[in-house]
């Protein structure tokens, strides 16, 4: 064998080589060394970018969570795809500004993340805004990293991102801009600075992506014109310094300036008339899927007022549309309910944070749909002390069949230092009215405000089961960013969390109070829904309804989820008390 012929096998090693058993290739093309290399972009089609998603990001892991702009999110039981009328207005607003836009409930759809991911990569929006929520913000994270992909400019609104904007900012940088509180007028606004000022900047910035030669000189061409956007050949979409340019003075958002810092503006004073929103756009929605378990469907949600005067400091309210409240006339919230019905809506039910907050509207709108003889059966939420029977008696003339009631707390103690303004009294004497109109009775109770004890716990408890309630909710109580109760809980010490997808009232909870600790009040909340669910009343409640062929499948299976988690504390009970554990 020749020199020449001698096997890698056969070489003397030098020190440094490769393992000799490795066969080493030249480059293909040796004359190209770093620095050199040009860049090349893969062709693509130059269709029309859709301008603006608005986006309920898909689910974490299938299941159902709920998510609304006013509201916290969370993960659900009951089995209730929650209507996202927030968003059809906000895509409504958009495009009466004159931006094509679509409004993907992904929740709602049941659409998967590989689904929205190719819907992403056909319609490429210039613009996305979704809707983020602690329970799911690593999740709903994802989504503006696939929007970058594309050349996406991401938004994000909600009670989390407004009074966290920063931590979220700095967290995920693939997050352009968060829109703090009341949203379709600064989104409208940062769409049309954000272009304005993309038009006037573009020769130096961006040429079109997909350029047969890009090295050469910087184009310039009209924004609206240049389907995909690149900087320097590398960057799909907008430039962020000239997002931060654009955003210097646009209130109400969070973003960052050019050397990457976060910048907090002002906030947009709220919308004063209410009546100059148009309507939401429902036939966005997959508003047939939207269902009440014990009602039926399909339903969805109408908005009549902003704001509450109330001072609960666990309520998210502080955050959103604080205590400044603002209706719409009921003209126009009928004109809506007309579309809703001729599209064959059966069930409405109308959004605020408190219906009830003004007598004056309640009667004029039930009056008008009395005359009008609008036939929708509908349902809204209130407070025991915002309401008496003469007015309980028309809204149920009027259509009304159910009414959310935040109850919250048996004990006087616990209802005086949530500030929540009424009384155990009051709620039982409203309850019974309410019950005596003919109105179903859906109550919330929430565990582990601050003073809450073993004993005031079972206080609400008794309160629950004394009470004609139809339905009862016994959530653990979160201490939300941006309510008093948080910063409370945070001055003393009382949050104990590893991450924001801990904050989900439904299941447990970030709270440890010295007497009372997570596990305890986890405990407490299933042992009073066993408690209140495993009676006679509420058995006929659900049986009824499971007899009605629209939802007798979905409350079975609420009915398995619900004994399920229940379960625990029947497991739980006996080896807390075996081991002396817990404040029982």
């Amino acid at each position: 064998m020749s020199e020449q012929e001698t096997t890698p096998t056969q070489r003397k090693q030098a020190p440094g080589d490769k393992p000799t058993g490795i066969k080493l290739v030249a480059p293909a093309r040796p004359n190209e060394r770093a620095g050199e290399i040009r860049f090349v972009e893969m062709p693509r089609e130059k269709t029309p970018r859709l301008d603006v998603l608005v986006l309920n990001p898909p689910s974490p892991d299938g299941d159902l969570f709920l998510r609304d702009i006013a509201r916290v999110g969370r993960r659900t039981r009951d089995g209730i795809i929650w209507p996202q009328t927030a968003l059809a207005q906000i895509g409504a607003v958009v495009k009466e500004a004159g931006y094509t836009v679509e409004v993907i409930d992904a929740i709602g759809l049941m659409m998967d993340w590989k689904s929205f991911e190719k819907y992403m990569w056909e319609k490429k929006p210039r613009y996305m805004i979704i809707h983020a929520t602690a329970p799911t913000l690593t999740n709903d994270m994802r989504t503006t990293f696939i929007g970058k992909a594309v050349g996406t400019i991401t938004m994000a609104i909600g009670t989390h991102v407004t009074p966290m904007t920063r931590e979220t900012l700095e967290a995920y940088p693939t997050l352009d801009i968060v829109v703090r509180g009341e949203p379709e007028l600064t989104i409208v606004d940062v769409i049309r600075t954000i272009d304005r000022v993309v038009q006037q900047e573009h020769a130096d910035e961006t040429v079109p992506v997909g350029n047969p030669d890009l090295t050469a000189p910087w184009r310039k061409l009209p924004f609206p014109d240049a389907s995909y956007l690149t900087t320097r050949g590398r960057f799909l979409g907008v430039h962020p310094k000239i997002i931060a340019k654009a955003l210097r003075e646009t209130l109400g958002v969070g973003y960052r300036d050019e050397h990457g810092e976060v910048q907090i503006n002002p906030d947009r004073p709220f919308i004063e008339d209410l009546d100059t929103l148009p309507i939401p756009l429902h036939d966005q929605l997959p508003w047939q899927r939207y269902k009440v378990p014990i009602v039926g469907g399909p339903y969805t949600f109408v908005l009549t007022s902003r704001g509450c005067p109330a001072g609960c400091r666990y309520c998210i309210k502080h955050v959103t549309y604080q205590s400044s409240v603002r209706h719409r006339s009921p003209h126009h919230v009928l004109q809506e309910m007309i579309m809703l019905k001729e599209m064959g809506m059966h069930h409405i039910h109308f959004e605020a944070d408190l219906f009830t907050v003004k007598k004056e509207f309640v009667y004029d709108l039930c009056n008008t749909i009395i005359k009008e003889g609008i036939k929708l059966r509908w349902s809204c939420n209130s407070r025991v002390d915002f309401v008496d029977e003469d007015e309980l008696r028309l809204m149920r003339k009027a259509g009304c069949f159910m009414i959310a009631w935040g109850l919250e707390s048996g004990s006087e103690e616990v209802l005086k230092r949530a500030r929540k303004g009424t009384t155990v009294k009051r709620i039982e004497e409203t309850i019974a009215a309410s019950h005596r109109a003919g109105i179903m009775n859906w109550g919330y109770f929430i565990i582990g405000l601050p003073g809450e004890t073993v004993e005031t716990i079972q206080q609400t408890i008794a309160l629950s089961k004394r009470l004609p309630l139809d339905i009862a909710l016994f959530h653990i109580a979160t201490p939300y960013p941006g309510t008093p109760f948080y910063y409370e809980a945070v001055a003393n010490g009382w949050i104990r969390m590893n991450q924001w997808e801990d904050y989900d009232m439904y299941s447990h909870t970030v709270l440890n109070y010295p007497h009372l600790s997570s596990a305890d009040l986890e405990y407490w909340a299933k042992r009073a829904a066993r408690e209140w669910s495993l009676r006679p009343r509420p058995i006929m409640t659900f049986l009824k309804g499971a007899a009605n062929p629209e939802t007798w499948g979905q409350l079975w299976q609420i009915g398995v989820n619900h004994l399920k988690w229940i379960g625990g504390s029947l497991r739980n009970e006996g080896l807390r008390r075996l081991s002396g554990s817990g404040t029982m």
